[in-house]
């Protein structure tokens, strides 16, 4: 008995590891070439960059205690330069969950475009893809990218789907030659600039100047089409500007365009159809941030194993 789960970020991975507790496989589909979704990193030339989340701090009991396992493993540390109980992957967000992939059957650059059931079992579909049959299926992939494919089967899932937005970000990675001295270590909220971090001061980093900036949404907004090309140069203009920072030029300079960036519209409620066995889980379900993605992920295994192993003690978590 395997559930298949679109969508390898935290809260599939969540979902996966309760599941795997409680004696229950399952399959993950990433449309991504590696670990990462909103968690992704980019490493070049000994220099890394944290371009989607920045850092998490726990605000539950039983999240704390998942946190703290992943510190006895070494897989996160306190970023002492951050935001007050900030922490952070090492030596990259990226990498912590590449390491929670490492214990799960995923397949990358697998893009799901369909799903489909028999009655018996679920199936998926896309390029190059299909595979099946599966005792249940979870979506845990953006609203927006959710809505489409469980249309079909359960229109009230769909309609909560279509209720949540996610705003989109520009974000640049910046790497210089040389400090920027006068400059915080983060900087938030401050015009066209959202937030702004120099990632090198992240425990587990490299010695290069690194600078990760993320546009406001309404920047993002006004400037969605262009090309990266062209917005890397613009938005390391707008937080020159912000700051009064004279930039050297830099040695590195890429921009990343995420049009699923933070989700807000979040109603809080489970999304499970145990008659089914479909089910959508993700921080747009909960709250924006990865205690959000990972108690959905949680909640849904949850229901998950109610359906599938009704009256089971659950492994505690």
């Amino acid at each position: 008995m395997k559930i298949g789960i679109v969508g390898a970020g935290i809260a599939g991975l969540a979902c996966a590891a309760r599941l795997k507790e409680s004696g229950i496989d399952s399959v993950l589909f990433d449309k991504g070439r590696r670990p990462g979704g909103r968690l992704s990193s980019l490493s070049v030339d000994g220099r890394d960059w944290d371009f989607g989340a920045q850092y998490f701090k726990p605000f539950s009991a039983d999240f704390a205690e998942q946190v703290a396992r992943w510190q006895d493993a070494r897989l996160v540390a306190p970023w002492p330069h951050g935001p007050d109980g900030a922490l952070v992957g090492m030596p990259t967000m990226g990498a912590l969950v590449a390491a929670l992939c490492q214990v799960h059957d995923v397949r990358f650059s697998a893009q799901v475009q369909r799903i489909e059931s028999d009655g018996l079992g679920w199936y998926l579909s896309g390029p190059g893809l299909c595979d099946g049959p599966f005792a249940g299926m979870v979506i845990a992939v953006p609203a927006e990218q959710a809505a489409p494919l469980v249309s079909l089967h359960d229109l009230d899932m769909a309609r909560e789907a279509a209720a949540a937005k996610s705003r989109p970000c520009w974000t640049v990675m910046a790497g210089f030659d040389e400090p920027l001295a006068g400059l915080p270590h983060y900087i938030r909220d401050s015009g066209a600039i959202a937030w702004a971090s120099r990632d090198n001061s992240k425990p587990g980093r490299g010695p290069h100047e690194c600078w990760v900036i993320q546009a406001s949404a309404e920047w993002t907004q006004a400037h969605l089409e262009q090309d990266r090309e062209a917005i890397a140069p613009q938005l390391l203009a707008a937080f020159a500007a912000e700051t009064g920072a004279t930039l050297p030029e830099p040695a590195f300079l890429k921009a990343h365009r995420w049009r699923f960036g933070l989700s807000y519209g979040q109603r809080g409620r489970t999304l499970w159809n145990p008659r089914l066995r479909l089910g959508t889980c993700g921080d747009w379900i909960t709250a924006p941030m990865i205690e959000g993605a990972w108690r959905s992920g949680v909640d849904m295994a949850d229901q998950v194993i109610d359906t599938l192993a009704p009256g089971e003690t659950r492994a505690a978590g």
